[in-house]
């Protein structure tokens, strides 16, 4: 593991190697503990830097998590603590550190990679729109989550977690199954308590996914509440950051630090937050919930603990509907993936043409990725960059009329069209199906998702964990049109605390015999 920030004593690796390590719960304080521990001068946010630091020190050589942390970080805690102790809180999470994804910008000397050995030195002038948003907010960016590569958009046989810069992410639940991707690192690092909240993106499935198998909550809100200034693209018509925490509100108070209107962001919308005031523990009662069959079925033993859930669900007072299945479904699975590759081609150019890197265009990337290939070939090719840079772009026929198609099928004849004819508020299914083996011959072994029609419609979607298939988690979809983060937290946050369904990893600090991908 080529981590630069490990601080690891002889001593500690010394007893890691011996056992693995129960954790308490003091080791995984939620957001609101973490706020009273600061409101009541329990803790400093100094403190809690250094105590996140040391954990990472302590597991992150086993998880693979994190890829920097953020020289700046403990000065701008101190910095807070002297704030709050002349009374002045910036905001709920005023001195809570953050992590954030590696293909977010930030303008205090972290490089943005992507993963990519050919951005190592790809270090922003400044900082991205959410990330500006934060810091007015009180965060503290701890530092950088390692990610799939290239947001797992460089090869059909990739596997998830993996990166040149940050080597295998692993899932806490077992460390020989992936973590999914591609915000590996981000929801690994929340899941095992290096960091309280980060910040992932998504074009399709890459918060929700790994929120799911790695049991924490995600949200991919509605397109355009996040600003995408300083992300490192796919695509303008599905990208979106979004939060992910142990907690609901703890997804939700990182929400609200991070939308807001952005001038630079052509898709940009008005935030209708603070969203946190839909924090509601009887926000399931009353509500038409459809149960999308055809988002199940790939993973049976996920579909029983689904069963269980949708008791849940209707003990808390909703009211369910079966067969609400969205019946556009083959047809945005045809068609999403030419136009995703047709838009990276362009917009991938448009962002290195202003990063302080050689590469320009993604056919640079290409054949600098040959010239690396001991590196950043070692395990999977660079198919879908060949397949990208071998169309015409958005210049491609017929591509804006077909990125409205797509749209619409997911959207209004889709999740809309489904919600209006059975009268319903929002939509469930599974995430996804548990975690499976790392396999860096063949690739990942995915089996489906409910990811894709919020995906693409450019809807909100929320993940929140749902139960266990043996020792793994698997996480229950909220979705529904858009700018209905309302109603989606509302639910998920009273099915959280009514099915109690989280439980924190046991991290074997000694590697396993299984461990090898």
């Amino acid at each position: 593991m080529k981590n630069i920030t490990r601080l690891i004593s002889l001593a500690a690796v010394a007893l890691t190697a011996l056992v693995s390590v129960p954790l308490t719960a003091d080791d995984y304080p939620s957001v609101s503990d973490l706020r009273t521990a600061l409101d009541s001068g329990q803790k400093t946010s100094a403190q809690l830097v250094r105590e996140y630091r040391q954990r990472i020190d302590t597991f992150n050589e086993r998880l693979n998590a994190i890829t920097r942390l953020n020289n700046e970080a403990l000065q701008e805690a101190e910095r807070l603590d002297r704030l709050r102790a002349a009374g002045t809180i910036l905001g709920p999470l005023h001195g809570i550190p953050v992590l954030l994804k590696d293909n977010i910008d930030t303008g205090d000397g972290m490089p943005n990679t992507a993963g990519s050995w050919l951005l190592r030195e790809n270090i922003p002038a400044d900082d991205a729109f959410l990330v500006k948003s934060l810091r007015e907010q009180g965060a503290i960016i701890l530092g950088k989550a390692n990610l799939s590569e290239w947001a797992n958009f460089r090869s059909t046989r990739s596997s998830s977690g993996w990166s040149a810069i940050g080597g295998q992410t692993r899932n806490p639940y077992d460390l020989s199954r992936s973590p999914c991707g591609s915000s590996s690192g981000s929801a690994v690092a929340v899941a095992a308590g290096l960091a309280p909240l980060a910040v992932g993106t998504e074009t399709d499935g890459s918060v929700t996914c790994p929120a799911a198998i790695n049991g924490v909550v995600g949200i991919k809100p509605t397109l355009g509440l996040v600003s995408r200034d300083g992300i490192i693209p796919i695509s303008a018509h599905q990208d979106t950051a979004g939060p992910m925490a142990t907690t609901v509100s703890g997804a939700v108070m990182l929400l609200d630090a991070m939308v807001g209107e952005d001038p630079a962001d052509p898709d940009s919308i008005p935030a209708r937050g603070p969203y946190r005031r839909h924090l509601q523990p009887d926000g399931l009662k009353g509500l038409r919930i459809g149960i999308v069959r055809n988002l199940t079925g790939y993973s049976p033993k996920t579909d029983a603990v689904f069963a269980q859930a949708l008791e849940v669900l209707r003990a808390q007072g909703a009211t369910l509907v079966d067969n609400a299945n969205i019946d556009t479904l083959d047809e945005i699975h045809a068609l999403e993936f030419d136009l995703l590759a047709w838009e990276f081609k362009d917009a991938v150019a448009e962002y290195l043409a202003t990063a302080p890197v050689k590469a320009k265009t993604l056919q640079a990337l290409v054949a600098a990725n040959e010239r690396a290939q001991g590196r950043e070939l070692q395990h999977f090719g660079q198919e879908i960059f060949i397949m990208a840079q071998e169309s015409r772009g958005r210049q491609e026929a017929g591509f804006t009329e077909e990125v409205a198609r797509l749209k619409s099928l997911a959207g209004k004849q889709g999740i809309d069209a489904v919600l209006r004819e059975h009268d319903l508020d929002l939509l469930v299914a599974p995430t996804t199906s548990p975690a499976w083996k790392i396999d860096q011959i063949n690739g990942d072994h995915y089996l489906g998702s409910a990811s894709t029609p919020a995906a693409v419609a450019g809807y909100p979607h929320i993940t929140v964990p749902m139960g266990f298939v043996r020792h793994l988690p698997v996480g229950l979809s909220f979705f529904s049109g858009a700018n209905r983060e309302d109603i989606l937290i509302a639910a998920a946050y009273n099915y959280e605390r009514a099915s109690m369904a989280r439980r924190a990893p046991v991290i074997p600090a000694a590697p396993g015999r299984d461990e090898q991908p």
